[in-house]
């Protein structure tokens, strides 16, 4: 008999027991749909963390002192003095894997305008810092090299700032006070928003590191050095360059410990990913659970299926059939079943990921090779799961199927 006959018969088979089919249907378009909408929603995390991450510069390098033992006590990283000027100078002169530097200090307190006032944290930075966080001027201007040499009195303010200082919008050329120093705003930066670990990238003030250094800190030291590589690639060649230039200006032994500490965005991107694709594995095993029980329901049916055509099966083989014929039969059936309910269950998984990101507003990335591995998946289960009530089908002894009541 061929294949075409085959269908044929099988069609016919499913559309007598429509209400069976559709029941036995819907646990492969619930596992399929899981899948389609699980693996969506974690792969659309994923780059939103990787987008977010490359806002805050994907090849950035921030380097901090590092804790230190005095008496037998080990000291806080915050309170070492171990960075200098002269580190920041000798980076700038001696690399040749970073695009931008720049030394940070930074001080918390309130700002005050008028009668308005809030709590931020004012950054002394040099001009390169903007590029190095990727942050853009919306209105106004940077302050440049000019007034770092000279430690002017001038800033610019992220849009939280703004909101809260100024209530009409306009706050270039305004004069804020941070710790009774009068600055003057000479521009605003675009906003940012929150980022991935909840924290306002909004919410800060940006001015020359001279400026905080001498008339807020009264400090002679840098607390931290920020840096860009000139390729995300770069990055780890670019830190050990730079762990190379400081131990030599610490005068650190072979064998002694750094008295700073480097870091990466490449380090919290990768952390972020796996923790993200492991969050991915474990939705989608989840899911894939439904395709097992959608599976075991193909074979209960066809168990059911086999029995119930007993006599039919004895018949058919009476006057000529093959088991080969009977077990394709039973085959053709059960793909069917998992074909088609695998179809609708991608539309439902592709339906089901754009209301999730419609209601509840998550990110969603549905990859081709999701829609391709479900369907894959369920076309295998329709064989595995149907393949054995098939061959009991085929085994059938005539004689005794024609018997069967």
């Amino acid at each position: 008999m061929n294949y075409i006959n085959l269908f044929k018969i099988a069609l016919r088979a499913l559309a007598n027991n429509k209400m069976r089919c559709l029941l036995t249907m819907l646990g492969i378009i619930i596992g399929v749909a899981s899948v389609i909408a699980m693996l969506a929603i974690g792969q659309g995390s994923k780059e939103s963390i990787k987008a977010q991450i490359s806002e805050m510069g994907s090849n950035l390098i921030m380097i901090h002192p590092g804790a230190d033992m005095r008496g037998g006590v080990r000291q806080d990283a915050s309170s070492m003095q171990t960075l200098k000027l002269d580190d920041y100078k000798s980076i700038c002169e001696q690399t040749s894997l970073l695009k931008c530097v720049s030394p940070v200090v930074n001080g918390s307190g309130q700002l005050i305008y008028g009668s308005n006032n809030c709590s931020s944290t004012v950054y002394g930075v040099s001009p390169e810092y903007l590029e190095i966080r990727q942050n853009e001027i919306a209105d106004g201007v940077c302050f440049d090299d000019s007034h770092v040499s000279s430690a002017a009195k001038v800033c610019v303010v992220g849009q939280t700032v703004v909101d809260n200082l100024f209530p009409d919008g306009d706050a270039v050329g305004k004069v804020i006070r941070f710790k009774s120093i009068p600055m003057t705003i000479i521009g605003v930066l675009k906003k940012k928003g929150y980022n991935s670990m909840g924290m306002d990238q909004d919410d800060l003030v940006l001015a020359p590191y001279t400026t905080i250094q001498k008339r807020v800190l009264a400090i002679t030291y840098l607390q931290s050095i920020y840096a860009s590589a000139i390729a995300e690639e770069q990055t780890t060649a670019a830190i050990e360059e730079i762990s190379e230039i400081l131990r030599q200006n610490h005068k650190i032994g072979r064998n002694d410990d750094d008295d700073f500490n480097i870091r990466s965005q490449e380090e919290l991107s990768s952390m972020m990913t796996s923790t993200s694709d492991m969050m991915t594995v474990l939705l989608a095993c989840i899911a894939g659970i439904s395709l097992l029980v959608g599976g075991i329901g193909i074979m209960n049916i066809m168990y059911v299926s086999v029995t119930e055509r007993t006599r039919e099966i004895g018949l058919r083989m009476s006057i000529g059939a093959k088991g080969r014929d009977i077990m394709s039969q039973f085959l053709i059936e059960s793909i069917l079943i998992s074909i088609t309910g695998g179809v609708i269950g991608v539309l439902f998984g592709i339906f089901s990921s754009y209301m999730v990101k419609a209601v509840f507003a998550w990110p969603i990335s549905i990859q081709a090779y999701t829609v391709i591995l479900s369907f894959a998946v369920c076309t295998i289960t329709g064989v595995f799961f149907g393949w054995y009530p098939a061959k009991k089908a085929a085994s059938l002894d005539p004689i005794e199927a024609l018997r069967y009541e």
